[in-house]
């Protein structure tokens, strides 16, 4: 019998429309001879699923069931698609936990505590796991400029804590861009990390879980057109993505070294994707992202191509993975 999979895209962050691709993609992608495939809006306003037709029914929260005419609908498993809260910092995690419905992301400590930039560095630092020296800022306090800079240094990155995308992100290369810089993160979290700049390659590493084995995907090398890998970068093409990355053997080991251990050490599932910058040969990581991008541009799907696997094979592991878990 077909399984009933919801997936869930949209969310309530800036990263909402970038989301919806993602979801359309794993919609289209789906093998409709094993699965039923229904594409689920989770919007501040309203949870949805949209058939067909484009029309709206309504979801029912209480137990995440739709009505089709006579029909109450339910799901088998979730096929999380949302980046940003609540999909990507744990919220919708614990939802179907509570529910108890299967879904492909993450558990929802894991969740919330990779989405914190701030803590998930400092969790993984006792590991080993290296990070750029930082200064932290939450809405409300005193800010000294002077200060900040005598910890970071010239240029730094200025960061909201809890955001995607690169939205929030500046670079700052004069104390006279600091106040502008920490306005923009603030208008998408209310805490703030500050980084110095770590001037080397920049990779991305991508550990998922496929047939039921953890598998880190090849690296991706990321070279921006721009200053930095901003949102243009990474949606509009102004970067170039090349899969496998051009490292030497010895960065190649040391990061999906990193990779893998960060993943253990969480206890992750699902998938992940990881940045690191090299300085020298040491991996630094900046993040972990646990729901990535999945459209076919996105570099977890090509890193997935460069290893063999399909878009289909790679959501459909996914969902047997779920499944299998929650037997």
């Amino acid at each position: 019998m077909k399984k009933n999979i919801a997936i869930i895209m949209g969310g309530y962050s800036s990263e909402f429309r970038i989301s919806l691709m993602s979801g359309n993609v794993v919609f289209q992608n789906l093998d409709k001879e094993k699965f039923n495939a229904y594409k689920i809006h989770i919007l501040e306003d309203k949870w949805v699923l949209v058939d067909e037709n484009e029309e709206e029914h309504l979801i029912n929260r209480h137990d995440f069931t739709v009505t089709l005419g006579a029909e109450t609908l339910t799901f088998d498993c979730v096929f999380n698609a949302i980046h940003g809260t609540p999909g990507e910092d744990g919220i919708m995690q614990a939802y179907f936990h509570l529910m108890g419905i299967p879904q492909t992301s993450c558990d929802y400590y894991q969740a919330a505590l990779t989405f914190n930039k701030r803590d998930l560095l400092s969790v993984l630092k006792p590991y080993g796991i290296k990070s750029a020296t930082s200064y932290y800022i939450n809405k409300g306090d005193k800010i000294i400029t002077e200060d900040i800079i005598k910890k970071v240094g010239l240029p730094c990155f200025v960061k909201a804590n809890k955001a995607g995308s690169s939205f929030g992100i500046t670079k700052v290369y004069k104390k006279e861009e600091m106040p502008g810089a920490i306005e923009t993160a603030f208008e998408e979290d209310d805490e703030i990390l500050i980084e110095s700049f770590l001037d080397g390659i920049e990779v991305s590493v991508g550990v998922i879980q496929y047939q039921g084995k953890t598998k880190v995907l090849p690296i991706t090398e990321i070279v921006s057109e721009n200053d930095f890998f901003d949102y243009s970068a990474k949606y509009k093409g102004e970067s170039q993505e090349i899969t496998p990355a051009r490292i030497s053997k010895i960065q190649e080991e040391k990061v999906v070294q990193a990779a893998s251990l960060a993943y253990d050490i969480l206890n992750m599932r699902g998938y992940s994707r990881s940045e690191f910058i090299f300085v020298g040969d040491e991996p630094y990581m900046l993040e972990m992202n646990t729901t990535p991008g999945l459209t076919n541009e996105s570099i977890l799907p090509q890193q997935a191509a460069a290893a063999g696997i399909s878009l289909s094979q790679l959501f459909e592991s996914a969902i047997w993975q779920a499944l299998e878990e929650k037997k």
